[in-house]
């Protein structure tokens, strides 16, 4: 059998390998600015090839964050404070979102659409738009510079929320039939039968929503005030200040490589699930 690379278009291999080396190759020079000096950077000299300042700079950044002109928080301390963010805002997100779809779909009570419209109208009201009402109620509960802070205005998704509901739409009533016949209640309905079933679903959400906390920055810019409660992103910003002045760009670049890591991480290591959970329609 004649394997699918050599059965395939060489023209379309070509252009896919030209899209990955033009995406790579941006983040291949901040690699290689990351291991030379600020001078080297700051004049232009630092070629194509890694220099001498790898393990100095990487270690530098990991555990200070400062270089020769700035003065930031560790590396490893502002991950910690996106990762613990990322995680609860994913995990929060999935959890309400599967509760309220299952509420929705198999219970009925007096305005169960009403308030499924509702949660669908959110979807219009982003962050940015809510953000001055949502800090006001964060700052009167004492949550600035907290992790409930930078994370519960957040958790709640519509869209989440609408995903479960139109899968738990195509479970077949047999299926819930069968399960009341064995005396299992809504609960153990929903342990035992819609999370298995569910699993690819909330496999790719959980990646999109893990990279949509990492990256959030207009938020945490507003509640973190202390450097100990930075995300990697504020960090970065803050590094690279106005742009007015010389900035240490093989920190900066290390930074931003490391800052990467997470995120790459989650999708490498999930990869199945999320292409399974977004091109599976037999469920």
């Amino acid at each position: 059998m004649v394997p699918r690379w050599r059965r395939g278009d060489w023209g379309t291999h070509l252009i896919l390998l030209l899209g990955v080396a033009l995406f790579a190759f941006p983040v291949y020079l901040a690699f290689v600015g990351s291991t030379h000096d600020l001078g080297t950077v700051s004049r232009g000299e630092m070629g194509l090839l890694p220099g001498p300042r790898l393990a100095q700079n990487y270690a530098q950044a990991w555990s200070t964050g400062s270089g020769e002109r700035i003065r930031g928080a560790p590396v490893r301390q502002m991950m910690r404070n996106s990762l613990i963010m990322a995680l609860t805002i994913s995990t929060g997100k999935i959890a309400i979102s599967l509760l309220s779809a299952f509420a929705v779909v198999f219970f009925q009570f007096p305005l169960r659409m009403f308030f499924f419209w509702m949660i669908f109208v959110t979807l219009m009201l982003p962050v940015e738009v809510r953000i001055i009402p949502t800090f006001k109620v964060v700052s009167d509960l004492g949550l600035i510079n907290t992790f409930p802070g930078l994370t519960v205005p957040l958790v709640a998704s519509a869209t989440a929320t609408l995903i479960f509901r139109q899968f738990f739409l195509t479970v077949p009533d047999e299926l819930v039939d069968a399960a009341k016949v064995d005396g299992a209640g809504p609960m153990r309905f929903f342990w035992s039968v819609l999370l298995p079933l569910s699993s690819t679903t909330i496999a790719a959400l959980f990646v999109i929503l893990f990279i949509y906390g990492w990256n959030q920055y207009l938020w945490p810019l507003l509640v973190t005030t202390s450097q100990g409660m930075e995300t990697v992103v504020i960090g970065i910003t803050k590094m690279i200040g106005t742009g007015e002045a010389l900035v240490d760009w093989p920190i900066i670049m290390a930074t931003a490589l490391l800052a990467m890591l997470p995120p790459v991480a989650v999708v490498i290591v999930m990869q199945r699930w999320f292409v399974k959970g977004l091109t599976e329609t037999e469920k």
